[in-house]
């Protein structure tokens, strides 16, 4: 009887927290921006060398990030001063840690790749088991290098943050857009940061044979963006999301977009972004056109926006059920 009472005060709980970001007032700072028609739960866009929102919404609702998580472990790996060439194994600790992702797992057990690589191919092409490796190779190992993520979350003033595992898998992986604009802003100050989320490709030897890794952001691959930094994510809990630093009217600007509803979504609405700041640039037709298409329906996700109440920092051993990406 206590356990159902508890179990329905939360469900209250949610639900009051669900209203409250459902009800939250559009922030814009910039003409024309009510006429955005975006459709990404939660979005920021910041002038990054000023610092203000010239658009926002939900900006502090607190939802899982999925591989957006992959900047802050880029961050704690460079922090750190390892030897990027230093030779990784991937072991049954890796594939612990992303087992039932739901993604194909294109390192095997026994790979060894350099951390440099494991590095590139997390931030690029969000590959969850090299960022795994990355935490699983540190000094006290996972549970170290996740208390480290929280511990530069709270340097970097990420008080809506909370990271229970290095690759995003986990929906315990939880921040809102104004933290997420920290950490962009602080990820852009690392030069492979930059480098190697917005490569096109890289490839590597994998048990003797090369094997090419794509981004998996297709903005990256267009000639008329102009991106510094940028990371993408995805998991059923958070939907697509996407942060990213780039030049927009020849201004930096910050764009984060969480819980974009389908596949293409969260590049159209980062197009419209730019079309809106833009004169001159519309939407490309082919990218509007890719959104359009019905995906096929999918089992309804479970909501897990909060409040901005604090947490004890979670475990670094979990189990999950869809890849982030």
């Amino acid at each position: 009887m206590i356990r159902r009472l508890a179990r329905a005060a939360a469900m209250l709980t949610l639900a009051a927290s669900l209203t409250a970001v459902a009800a939250a007032p559009v922030v814009a700072a910039q003409a024309g921006a009510d006429d955005l028609k975006l459709r990404s739960s939660a979005v920021l866009v910041m002038d990054e060398q000023t610092g203000e929102i010239l658009y926002g919404r939900n900006t502090d609702a607190i939802v899982p990030i999925a591989s957006i998580t992959k900047l802050m472990t880029a961050m704690v790996t460079l922090d750190a001063g390892l030897d990027l060439m230093e030779q990784i194994e991937i072991s049954t600790e890796e594939i612990d840690i992303t087992r039932g992702s739901g993604a194909k797992a294109r390192l095997p057990r026994g790979a060894t790749l350099s951390r440099d690589d494991l590095l590139h191919l997390a931030l690029m092409a969000s590959d969850n088991r090299a960022a795994a490796a990355l935490a699983s190779s540190y000094p006290g190992g996972v549970d170290a290098f996740v208390a480290a993520m929280n511990a530069k979350a709270r340097l970097l003033d990420m008080a809506d943050s909370r990271f229970a595992d290095p690759t995003g898998l986990t929906p315990e992986n939880v921040s809102s857009a104004e933290d997420l604009a920290k950490l962009v802003r602080a990820a852009n100050d690392y030069p492979l940061i930059r480098e190697y989320s917005t490569s096109p490709s890289h490839e590597v030897t994998i048990n003797g044979r090369r094997a090419q890794f794509g981004n998996t952001n297709a903005l990256v691959r267009s000639s008329d963006w102009e991106i510094g930094l940028q990371k993408t994510g995805f998991i059923r809990a958070a939907g697509r999301c996407l942060v990213m630093y780039a030049k927009l009217a020849a201004r930096p600007v910050v764009i984060v977009l969480l819980d974009s509803v389908g596949k293409y979504t969260r590049l159209v609405d980062a197009a419209r972004i730019r079309e809106w700041l833009e004169p001159g640039y519309s939407v490309p037709t082919g990218l509007v056109r890719a959104e359009s298409v019905k995906p096929r329906a999918a089992a309804p996700k479970k909501s897990v926006a909060k409040s901005r109440t604090a947490s004890a920092t979670p475990r670094a051993s979990v189990r999950f059920k869809t890849a982030a990406r």
